[in-house]
């Protein structure tokens, strides 16, 4: 979602620009080549495709910009990070914090009524690094940009294309009424080209696991569970609730404790007294965690 201070991240992770003078100036080469491999010569023949196939757990290739559409890789509305246009100052810079994006989109009202996005540079170069301007002068309206609207039938290879041709790097999905449907970055879409992209918030691969804070840690879904329980000094998989002969890594422990794929920002209470939350998570999987241990869960 929104996009993981770049994590969603995020949800969202987090990329859209309006001036000439933003990163995704030099990515045209990259976006033509892959996209005219693959994407429909009209907007209307993928969709229809994608109506009688859809495509689930699609392995990452060019195909996918051809086959999937933009409803099978959008974060749901409710998993997307947003501001309210009447937002203050300090609770943007919480917003920024916590969600970990560097784009959140603006609405008035409610999220249905979507006026404009929200740049972490364009919000940090104007009111952060000890910029001159005063706290009283703070207004988000005048910071906003376009966003970019549309339909979940349309195929991700015309989104990925019409992305780098108006320079957006986050579009919201519209559905029949006209409200909000879902969120979608143009890193998500790559994604289905290239594999999962992390950036330098993500935990290594060869690194499962890293301490934040005593009695804190942040970890990928994936950490073996042995070898985290043995870490921290504590069990997470001796209790009823808990098959232990089932799960063999942290994100098995969260579906396994919820029954579902948890959203991000939700809190899980282990047996133990341990908190976890999920800090990055799609409709499909858990990404990354965060896990509090007992006597440390107000921290």
């Amino acid at each position: 979602m929104g996009d993981s201070t770049d994590d969603s991240s995020i949800a969202a992770h987090s990329a859209q620009s309006d001036t000439g003078h933003d990163e995704d100036e030099d990515q045209g080469g990259f976006f033509r080549r892959i996209i005219g491999a693959f994407s429909p010569t009209d907007g209307t023949e993928g969709a229809e495709d994608q109506a009688d196939h859809p495509v689930q757990h699609a392995v990452p290739g060019l195909r996918n910009l051809r086959d999937m559409a933009v409803e099978d890789v959008a974060i749901p509305k409710a998993e997307i990070v947003s501001a309210p246009v009447n937002v203050s100052k300090d609770d943007l810079v919480d917003l920024f914090r916590d969600s970990g994006m560097s784009r959140l989109p603006v609405y008035d009202g409610t999220l249905d009524t979507p006026i404009g996005m929200i740049h972490l540079k364009d919000f940090a170069l104007r009111h952060g690094f000890n910029g001159q301007a005063a706290k009283s002068d703070f207004c988000l309206k005048q910071m906003l940009r376009p966003l970019l609207f549309v339909p979940p039938s349309m195929p991700i290879g015309v989104l990925l294309q019409k992305m780098q041709a108006e320079r957006r790097h986050m579009a919201l999905v519209i559905d029949e009424y006209g409200g909000v449907d879902g969120l979608v970055t143009i890193e998500d879409l790559i994604e289905q080209v290239v594999g999962e992209i992390e950036d330098e918030h993500d935990v290594d691969d060869d690194q499962y696991y890293t301490r934040e804070s005593p009695g804190c840690y942040l970890a990928v879904a994936k950490t073996p569970l042995d070898e985290f329980e043995q870490e921290i000094g504590l069990s997470l998989t001796d209790t009823e609730e808990v098959d232990e002969e089932e799960i063999d890594t942290l994100g098995g422990l969260v579906f396994m404790l919820l029954g579902r794929v948890p959203v991000r920002g939700e809190v899980v209470e282990h047996p133990s007294g341990a908190v976890i939350e999920v800090m990055e998570a799609d409709p499909r999987r858990i990404k990354r965690l965060r896990v509090r241990l007992p006597g440390h869960t107000d921290g």
